[in-house]
């Protein structure tokens, strides 16, 4: 049994989610790069604590 309660990373934006004129505050593709990268921060505070176990 294990006790790591991994959370899958964040969907990139699909192609009709942008409008592309770059006018959008904060563009879904801010969203998901901030998203990304909290996401891959949280994965390797938690991986680090399982290795300590």
């Amino acid at each position: 049994m294990s006790c790591a309660t991994s959370t899958s990373a964040p969907q990139k934006p699909r192609p009709g989610d942008c409008c592309g004129g770059g006018s959008c505050c904060p563009c879904v593709w801010d969203e998901y790069k901030q998203a990304l990268k909290e996401w891959k921060i949280k994965e390797l505070k938690d991986s680090s604590s399982h290795q300590k176990s």
